[in-house]
């Protein structure tokens, strides 16, 4: 894929399922008992460092960003899709939510107290992770966490069709979390812990936690 052709194709495709992707996750987490634990860890971590300001990168329709805010923590939302950002306000009216890209987030350096990365990453080539890893340590203030997740296995596959039928135009990259991990490590993250979910599935997923820099949290 040439230059940022999979950032425009992400943002349209986004744009066009935002409605039918709101109604699909809105109460995803109900179901899911281990993403219901992984985000109460992480908010926690958010605790011990200090508090502050979090953002959920390529937040969709702003779903992980109210049940953050439901424990706490006082996340906000940034999206590459102005369909779903305008969802996630209509959603969560008062809530933070603006459109930009985790290539080039507009926040100053050390300016967040941490960042979630929830399946987000998937649409990202690998020529591209290292730089969206090296903005999030940017961002995030030294001690700050860090929770990222994604679909676990190896190779990738275009989706042109999505939610509610709506044609779409995306690669989605299933990654291994060591390799994750590396490019966390590599970024100035200290990796802490490695979480797999639905092993036994068709599309397992992973979370890997950890924070800016190389001090561990408590």
């Amino acid at each position: 894929m040439n230059g940022d052709e999979w950032l425009a194709d992400t943002r349209a495709s986004y744009d066009t399922v935002a409605e039918s992707y709101a109604e699909l996750v809105g109460g995803a987490l109900e179901g899911q008992p281990f993403l219901r634990a992984a985000l109460g860890l992480f908010a926690g971590q958010v605790g011990s460092a200090g508090g502050g300001l979090v953002a959920d990168v390529g937040c969709g329709p702003g779903h992980v960003t109210a049940y953050l805010r439901g424990l706490g923590v006082e996340a906000f939302g940034v999206d590459l899709s102005p369909g779903m950002v305008e969802v996630a306000r209509r959603e969560n009216p008062g809530v933070r939510f603006e459109v930009g890209s985790m290539t080039e987030l507009a926040l100053g350096d050390g300016s967040v107290a941490g960042v979630v990365a929830f399946w987000s990453l998937i649409h990202v080539p690998d020529e591209g992770v290292p730089g969206v890893f090296r903005e999030f340590r940017r961002v995030v203030r030294d001690g700050g966490p860090i929770m990222v997740g994604f679909h676990v296995g190896d190779g990738s596959r275009v989706k042109t069709q999505g939610y509610g039928g709506h044609p779409m135009k995306v690669h989605v990259h299933r990654r291994r979390p060591e390799r994750v991990a590396a490019w966390m490590r590599d970024a100035g993250f200290t990796v802490h812990a490695e979480m797999r979910m639905g092993m036994d599935q068709a599309l397992p997923g992973a979370i890997v936690f950890g924070c800016a820099g190389r001090e561990l949290l408590s």
